[in-house]
């Protein structure tokens, strides 16, 4: 849906039809919802700039719709509309939210006046945001770069931490699965504490043991009852770390946990509701190892509702010289030093090199440095074939700054261009060279 439409909430076809050609003739594009359900599938998808809708409807009535939109977004104006009409209705409909209130029948003329105020008062908001957004600073959740991979990554951060809804982070080891994790506990709003599970280190002997926890006698030494890391997680967040390591017998478990949300504790039979959300990180491809027989299929599809995928760090070059000045000043405060002066051969050296253990050896790097581990002989005797061309380099800077750029103006390739002195169509050619989307940074 265009994000400037109107959306027509209306059962009634002769009315939908007169109010639908009232808005196209005044040039204002319309879509059509004959319930309040349908009228949400519109809303999820794109939320419209302005709600028309009738107060009776066939499912729920025009003050449930109004309600709902109001809890996803309150800046939305919604006009009501009814032929059953009353002062108490109106001062209902202003007292809930509503932008205006109609009473059947009324003029197109009537109509069109009111969806063009509530158009402008929504085009006003969406501006503001838009300019908060520019000037407010960018929330990195820990992570840093910006190369397109990781602004998608704090993106998803964002819109899904608040959600509840259980996620699932796919990325090589040390890309850094459990800081996303965290970021996404502590945005979420969630009280409770953030639990992490090391699946790959948990023995299956003591799998329901941990997890679900147990009562007195349940094996030889229970000589009390224990609350689990599930049940102690109330309120708060399970990272399920190397979930792909888990036997095939504790993915059922965990398949009925998440599906249930109830545990019951080894050796008793009662059954108790859980309230955590769960976040689970695989180095490997849940999917090909589901196609494998190595991995669950029902679990794999259970965990991959929401995604987010952590580029590894020889697929985001642009960022190393950022990510080991951040590195570096963090080992310096940690060991008391002064982070070195590097030269550009040690950055060419870094820039080039694969990083098989990704942030986490470069985090070694730093310290190294900061230690005076690394020397300059070492750097000196690495093989020059693997340092970067100078086309190599230039070719790097200009893709880190027109992605920094483009991350500034939200994704407006026209701003941005006027940013960097540069025609639009320039700008466009050099955007598909580097193979960047500018519809990332929206």
């Amino acid at each position: 849906m265009n994000p400037m439409n109107v959306l027509i909430v209306e059962d009634d076809p002769l009315v939908m039809l007169g109010a639908q050609q009232a808005l196209q003739l005044a040039d204002i594009a319309v879509a059509q919802a004959t319930s309040v359900e349908a009228a949400m599938q519109w809303v999820t998808q794109a939320c419209p700039a302005a709600i028309l809708s009738d107060v009776r409807l066939p499912d729920e009535d025009g003050f449930d719709l109004l309600k709902r939109i109001q809890a996803m977004d309150s800046e939305v104006p919604v006009i009501l509309m009814t032929g059953h009409g009353d002062i108490r209705m109106a001062v209902e409909a202003m007292h809930l939210g509503a932008y205006d209130f109609l009473e059947k029948p009324f003029s197109s003329e009537r109509l069109v006046e009111v969806i063009r105020r509530a158009l402008e008062k929504r085009r006003l908001v969406l501006e503001n945001r838009r300019l908060q957004a520019l000037v407010a600073p960018q929330q990195d959740f820990g992570l840093v770069g910006q190369t397109p991979g990781m602004v998608e990554a704090r993106r998803r951060i964002a819109a899904l931490a608040p959600t509840q809804v259980d996620v699932l982070i796919r990325g090589e080891t040390g890309t850094g699965k459990e800081v996303v994790a965290r970021a996404v506990h502590e945005a979420s709003g969630r009280g409770g504490p953030f639990v992490a599970i090391n699946c790959g280190a948990l023995p299956e002997a003591i799998f329901e043991s941990e997890m679900f926890g147990h009562e007195v006698g349940a094996f030889t030494g229970a000589t009390r009852k224990r609350i689990g890391k599930l049940e102690y997680a109330r309120g708060g967040t399970v990272f399920l770390d190397e979930v792909e390591s888990l036997p095939m017998t504790q993915q059922v478990k965990l398949l009925r946990v998440l599906q249930e949300k109830t545990i019951e504790r080894l050796g008793g039979n009662e059954t108790t509701r859980i309230d955590c959300r769960f976040v689970a990180a695989a180095k490997a491809d849940l999917k090909t190892l589901a196609d494998a027989g190595e991995f669950r299929s029902d679990l794999y599809y259970r965990l991959h509702v929401a995604n987010i995928e952590l580029p590894p760090l020889r697929e985001r070059r642009e960022d190393i010289p950022l990510l080991l000045a951040h590195c570096l000043h963090l080992s310096a405060e940690r060991y008391g030093t002064k982070p070195p002066n590097l030269t550009a051969l040690q950055l060419a050296r870094w820039t080039a090199h694969d990083w098989p253990g990704n942030i986490r050896e470069l985090k070694n790097l730093a310290d190294r440095l900061c230690l005076g581990l690394e020397t300059e002989e070492q750097t000196a005797s690495a093989d020059p074939d693997t340092a970067p061309s100078l086309g190599q380099q230039l070719d790097g800077f200009e893709k880190r700054l027109l992605t920094q750029t483009l991350a500034e103006c939200q994704g407006n390739v026209g701003l941005a261009a006027e940013r960097l002195k540069l025609p639009r169509k320039t700008l466009y050619d050099k955007v598909a060279r580097h193979s960047i989307n500018p519809a990332m940074f929206r």
